[in-house]
């Protein structure tokens, strides 16, 4: 079994101290095996222009991250956590993926890329991929927000033998939660969205957080749900072995029996 812990709370825009001091907060006092915090968790989402993406950036390997890596090797815990991130001269909307054993950590970058987030990120490159972590017998996979409206990027992730898929959200849709448990279900995979509340206004662009982070079963039963607005954190206890084998009777299995010729 995996304890899971998921995190909602309002991170203030730009002021990364309070940000990281309050995640490194929930960490510490978190005593889950998977912790999942929101999009974009260390700095807000409202970016306006790549400056600020620059100015606000932070590489992987720094010194911020490596903050992180050194909690989730000393608390044995395995720490999703939405960043902005630096790489060379590009910026990216990503998400730390850090393991106790720090060479199975690795960056995941948004693929899709929402709204104005286009005039300040750049197009993720990573693709998809799963971190098969045998310590705990977990395979996790990673997409971030609007990679949701996508039903390629969940399949994917289960095709590569996800068992849960963290999901740090900046969420503002009233239909997502329709969604959720439907890629849950095509892919019999575990659904972890760590979305955040409140609201943030700048230059005529305001977007309210609508907060409902929530974690969904293979079979699409909601299993924890938070409130809309107020810090939260969510917990279960999930076998991702109830996964692994996508048949659902004694002649139907959801990944055998797919005709992809057919889906060009």
């Amino acid at each position: 079994m995996i304890d899971i812990s998921i995190v909602q709370f309002c991170p203030k825009l730009f002021d990364k101290k309070s940000n990281i001091n309050k995640i490194e907060q929930f960490i510490e006092a978190d005593k889950s095996d998977l912790i999942v915090f929101p999009e974009l968790a260390t700095t807000g989402y409202s970016f306006i222009t790549a400056k600020e993406a620059e100015e606000h950036s932070d590489e992987f390997n720094g010194k911020i991250m490596k903050r992180f890596q050194e909690m989730a090797t000393r608390k044995n815990k395995i720490i999703v956590l939405g960043f902005a991130e630096k790489f060379r001269t590009e910026f990216y909307n990503s998400a730390a993926i850090l393991f106790p054993e720090k060479e199975y950590s690795a960056c995941y970058r948004k693929t899709h890329l929402f709204y104005r987030e286009r005039f300040c990120f750049s197009e993720g490159n990573t693709g998809f991929f799963v971190v098969d972590y045998k310590p705990f017998d977990l395979k996790l996979g990673t997409m971030i927000c609007y990679d949701w409206r996508f039903p390629e990027a969940a399949r994917t992730l289960g095709i590569k033998g996800a068992d849960i898929i963290a999901c740090p959200s900046n969420l503002v849709t009233n239909i997502w939660h329709l969604a959720m448990p439907a890629r849950a279900i095509e892919n019999k995979v575990f659904l972890a969205v760590a979305n955040r509340y409140g609201t943030e206004e700048r230059e005529g662009q305001e977007l309210f957080f609508n907060g409902d982070s929530a974690l969904w079963s293979y079979n699409g039963t909601l299993l924890a749900v938070a409130q809309k607005e107020g810090d939260e954190v969510l917990k279960s206890s999930i076998d991702p072995k109830l996964t692994r084998n996508k048949a659902f009777n004694e002649y139907n299995d959801i990944f055998k029996d797919r005709r992809s010729n057919y889906y060009a």
